[in-house]
């Protein structure tokens, strides 16, 4: 049993602390600020309108919010929700599919319904578990490799605003590397604020989009969609956020129940999905924040930072609107070089997992190379062929290990 089991949810447990206030209002302004470009990305990259963005970014404020006070609540721990930025660079990558973004929303209930069944039906979570980490993380680079190239594409086509971004993340970067991608997603929108191309429609676009709303999709469900975005984002977001979360959750000695967290987080998904809303899942890098003794010396009082963290995602529901238009109406370029930014030390990562062990290094690049070349085939995109191809790889040079004597 953990150290964080044994702690009473009583007593010094349910005193208020301002330390747990702070990690978690952090928490969410850098989890909301770090990638929201990256969702718009994503979502309009699957055929999403504005109108359909602006609900998507509200749903997903309030499912975020919900879930993580609920879930930390309920079991005193720092529990953290967060969307799947990967996830979202997987639309980026995979981009509009048979059927627009009514398919797009098909595959996202059922994406949804898929981590559900993996809080039901244990075998399912341990299958995604089973997946080769190389494959995964091969897969999760391929991914995430054309975004990350966009902030130095950027500087031929809008070379004033892409660098005065890039030397942002760099400088703020050097003092404080975890307000980096912040900052220079400060400074884009502010560019994009004061860009003149929207001229008095983008005036009139932003006063109406003060109140942001939330607009039904009628789901479909195509064949297409759920080979090429449900089944790729299942695996996206169980591989690279689920999974990783509950690491860093052990990290500090706590061990919350899978069950209820994927229950949550998928019929949350599914239901918000109606309203154009991707996945929301288990943080990974945020949860440091709300998990670590920095949010408070008593690990029986941190739960209070993720609780919080809540509230604010969905104060930050507020801020769709405004933040869907801007940035919509904005050079493409731009956009994706800020989503890049914000992806580096994610694809960095990945790269380091998909090649560090060298038995499995030739799998995991053909996994990594597949998906990055946008292989179409069938109408399935290419993440999907990227895992297949490289698992056949993978099982073409698997060998058993040698039994040890006596054995």
């Amino acid at each position: 049993m953990s150290s964080s089991d044994t702690v009473p949810a009583t007593g010094l447990s349910t005193g208020l602390s301002l330390r747990a206030v702070g990690a978690g209002l952090l928490a969410a302004l850098v989890g909301y600020a770090s990638s929201v470009a990256v969702v718009i990305h994503g979502l309009t990259a699957v055929g999403a309108s504005t109108e359909q963005v602006v609900s998507g970014l509200v749903l997903l404020g309030f499912a975020m919010g919900l879930t993580a006070m609920g879930l930390s609540l309920h079991r005193r721990k720092p529990i953290s929700i967060a969307w799947t930025t990967p996830g979202m660079a997987l639309l980026a990558a995979t981009g509009a599919v048979e059927g627009g973004f009514p398919a797009a929303v098909g595959a996202f209930v059922a994406t949804g319904l898929l981590i559900v069944l993996a809080g039901l039906w244990s075998p399912l979570g341990r299958w995604i578990a089973a997946i080769p980490k190389p494959l995964a993380n091969g897969m999760l680079a391929g991914i995430l490799l054309k975004l990350c190239l966009a902030p130095f594409l950027a500087v031929s086509q809008a070379p004033g605003m892409a660098l005065l971004v890039l030397a942002t993340w760099a400088v703020v970067g050097r003092v404080a590397r975890l307000y980096a991608v912040p900052a220079a997603v400060a400074v884009a929108l502010g560019a994009m604020a004061l860009d003149s191309s929207g001229g008095l429609a983008g005036g009139a676009a932003l006063s109406g989009a003060l109140w942001p709303g939330v607009t039904f999709v009628q789901p479909v469900f195509t064949w297409e969609a759920m080979v090429g975005i449900a089944l790729p984002l299942f695996v996206v977001t169980m591989a690279s956020q689920n999974i990783p979360g509950l690491a860093v959750l052990a990290t500090y000695n706590y061990a919350p129940p899978t069950r209820p967290i994927f229950l949550a987080t998928g019929a949350a998904s599914a239901l918000t999905a109606l309203g154009g809303a991707p996945t929301v899942n288990l943080a990974a890098i945020t949860a440091a924040l709300c998990a670590s003794p920095d949010a408070d010396p008593n690990p029986a009082r941190r739960w209070q930072a993720a609780f919080v963290s809540g509230i604010g995602y969905i104060l930050f529901a507020g801020l769709a609107g405004v933040t869907a238009v801007m940035v919509t109406r904005s050079p493409p370029i731009l956009i994706e070089a800020v989503a890049g930014l914000a992806l580096v030390g994610a694809f960095g990562s990945a790269l380091m997992g998909a090649v560090q062990v060298e038995a499995n290094r030739t799998a995991a690049l053909v996994t990594m190379l597949v998906t990055a070349s946008g292989l179409s085939f069938a109408g399935v995109g290419s993440a999907f062929w990227g895992l297949l191809l490289g698992g056949a790889v993978h099982l073409l040079h698997w060998r058993p290990e040698p039994r040890q004597p006596g054995k």
